[in-house]
C-alpha cells in the first residue's frame, strides 16, 4: 500500500473546501488545506455573499429613511453618502467573519494549512512552493472568477467586477451593469438607493433569466420605480474609456444604436471555473470554462480526486457548495456511495422583495414536459405584509398532475426567510394537508405559506358535492344572506 503525506488534501478554502476540510479533520483524518489567497474564506466571504448582503442592508436603511413619510414619520434631508465609510462597514463585517475561518482555528480542529499555488504533478501528488506533497484522495474546491466577455475595448477601458466593488473610494455618480443576473440586479438595486443612476444592459428580454418571467418582471418593475433604466434585448458592441467616463454602445432588438456613458462599468456577465495552472490536463481529468466533469459522487475522472463548489460550474450558491462538500467528505472519508440530489435545491436574490425559489418553476417544469398547476397568494392580501408597507409579490406552489409540489417561488419580503418552511416541507416530504391544518402565529408573513396550501384544499373541501352530502346528513339549511359568488 502507498505511503501518502495525508490522507487528504483539499484545494480552496470556500464553503466547499471548509466544510471537506472540517469534517475530515475531526473525523481523525491526516488533512491538508491549501489556499492560494493570504486568507481563507473563498470568493463568499470577500467578494460575494457576506459584503454584498452588508451593501444591500446598508441601501436598505438609506432607502427607509428617504421614504419615512410613508410609514407616517417626519421627512428627513439626507445628506449624500460617502462610500468609503460603507465600504469600512463591510470590510467589519468580512473581518469578524473572518474569525471563524482562521488558520488557527482549522489548526485546533487536526487539519495544516498552507498558502500558495497548487499543481498537480501526478494523480496523487501536488508541487506547492517548491515542495512536492502527496494525499490519498484529493479535494479541488477552487471557485469561480468572474468572467470577462471579448467585448471590443474593454480590455483597454477601465471596468469593475464583484472583487473591486466593495472597496471604491467613493460612490459612483453613474453605473453601468452589464448584465442581469442576482449579482448584478441586487447591485443595481443597492447603488441606485445609495443615489449612484444606474442603468442595466441584458441581451435577452428578461432580467433574471433562470427565474419565471412573471417574477423577474415585477422586480424590474420596482428597480424602475425607483429608478434604474434597463436595457433589454441589447448587444454591447464596444466600450470606451473617455477619461472621467466610460462609454458603451449598443445594438438594441430593433437594431438602433444607443450610447450609454457612466462613470463606472460593473462586468457581471457569468462566471469562470478556477481552473488554471492545476494540471488536470495531464490527469485526464475533463473541464472547460464552465467547470470540472463530475459524476453523481463528484469524483473526476480519477476517482480519488473530486471536485466541488462552483468550479463545478452546476449551483453556483455557498450553500449548495456547502452541501456538497458534506457529499465529498461521506465518500472521501466514510467511503459510503451518497450521491448529490438537486431536486429540491433553495436558491435566493436578495433584491427588494426578494425572490426565493426550490425546486422548479414553470420553466423548468415546462423544459421537462410536466403537467403542471399553479396555485398562488399575494402579499397584498398578508395583513403582516400591509402592516409593514409591502404591497408587492405574491407565492407561486407549483404543482404535478398528481397534486403533488415540485417547486415554490416566493416574490415578497423576507422570501429567503419563508421560504425555509418549504425547505422543510419539500425535503421532508410533508403533506400539503399538514401545511394547511398547522397553526401559524398572526399576523405573520408566513401565514402565506399556510393560505396557499389552503387554497389548494379549500375548492375540495366546500365543493358542490360536499356541501350536498352535509345537507343530505345534518339537514343543513344553506345559504342565509346574498347569491354565490
Amino acid at each position: 500500500m502507498a505511503d501518502y503525506d495525508f490522507d487528504i488534501g483539499v484545494i480552496g478554502s470556500g464553503a466547499a473546501g471548509l466544510t471537506v476540510t472540517a469534517g475530515a479533520a475531526q473525523a481523525g483524518a491526516k488533512t491538508l488545506l491549501v489556499e492560494k489567497e493570504k486568507v481563507l474564506g473563498g470568493d463568499c466571504l470577500h467578494y460575494g455573499c457576506v459584503p454584498s448582503k452588508t451593501l444591500i442592508k446598508t441601501a436598505h436603511v438609506y432607502h427607509l429613511m428617504k421614504i419615512a413619510r410613508e410609514f407616517g414619520l417626519p421627512g428627513v434631508e439626507l445628506p449624500p453618502v460617502d462610500y468609503r465609510e460603507v465600504a469600512n462597514r463591510i470590510q467589519s463585517v468580512i473581518n469578524t467573519i473572518q474569525k471563524h475561518d482562521s488558520v488557527e482555528r482549522f489548526c485546533k480542529l487536526g487539519a495544516r494549512v498552507e498558502f500558495g499555488e497548487a499543481t498537480f504533478v501526478d494523480e496523487h501528488s501536488i508541487r506547492l512552493n517548491g515542495d512536492t506533497i502527496s494525499a490519498k484522495n484529493w479535494v479541488i474546491a477552487t471557485g469561480s472568477s468572474p468572467a470577462i466577455p471579448p467585448i471590443d475595448g474593454l480590455d483597454r477601458t477601465p471596468h469593475i467586477t464583484n472583487k473591486e466593488i466593495w472597496s471604491l473610494d467613493r460612490l459612483p455618480k453613474s453605473l453601468i451593469i452589464l448584465g442581469a443576473g442576482p449579482i448584478a440586479i441586487e447591485m443595481a438595486q443597492a447603488f441606485s438607493r445609495l443615489g449612484s443612476k444606474v442603468s442595466v444592459v441584458q441581451r435577452s428580454n428578461q432580467i433574471l433569466s433562470k427565474e419565471d418571467k412573471d417574477m423577474a418582471d415585477t422586480v424590474m418593475e420596482v428597480l424602475q420605480a425607483e429608478g434604474v433604466r434597463f436595457y433589454l434585448n441589447s448587444s454591447v458592441m464596444a466600450v470606451r474609456d473617455l477619461g472621467s467616463e466610460r462609454e458603451v454602445v449598443l445594438k438594441n432588438g430593433a437594431n438602433k444604436t444607443i450610447e450609454l456613458r457612466g462613470e463606472k462599468i460593473l462586468v457581471a456577465m457569468g462566471r469562470k471555473a478556477n481552473v488554471e495552472g492545476l494540471g488536470l490536463e495531464e490527469l485526464g481529468i475533463e473541464f472547460s470554462g464552465k467547470g470540472i466533469q463530475v459524476d453523481k459522487r463528484l469524483r473526476t475522472k480519477q476517482k480519488h480526486i473530486y471536485a466541488a463548489g462552483d468550479v463545478t460550474g452546476d449551483y453556483q450558491f455557498t450553500h449548495a457548495a456547502g452541501y456538497e462538500g458534506g457529499v465529498v467528505f461521506t465518500n472521501a472519508i466514510f467511503h459510503l456511495p451518497r450521491k448529490v440530489d438537486y431536486t429540491f435545491l433553495p436558491w435566493c436574490t436578495y433584491t427588494d422583495p426578494e425572490l426565493a425559489s426550490i425546486g422548479m418553476n414553470e420553466k423548468a417544469a415546462e423544459a421537462a414536459g410536466i403537467e403542471y398547476a399553479v396555485w398562488t397568494e399575494e402579499f397584498k392580501d398578508n395583513d403582516r405584509s400591509l402592516a409593514e408597507g409591502e404591497k408587492v409579490g405574491k407565492i407561486k406552489m407549483i404543482l404535478d398532475e398528481k397534486e403533488k409540489p415540485i417547486g415554490v417561488q416566493i416574490l415578497g419580503p423576507q422570501a429567503g426567510e419563508l421560504l425555509n418552511e418549504w425547505v422543510a416541507v419539500l425535503n421532508g416530504k410533508v403533506k400539503l394537508s399538514t401545511l394547511a391544518s398547522a397553526v401559524h402565529p398572526y399576523p405573520t408573513l408566513g401565514e402565506i405559506n399556510k393560505r396557499v396550501a389552503g387554497t389548494f384544499f379549500s375548492p375540495k373541501v366546500f365543493s358542490d358535492r360536499v356541501k350536498k352530502g352535509l345537507k343530505l346528513f345534518f339537514n343543513l339549511k344553506g345559504r342565509a344572506c346574498g347569491e354565490e359568488a
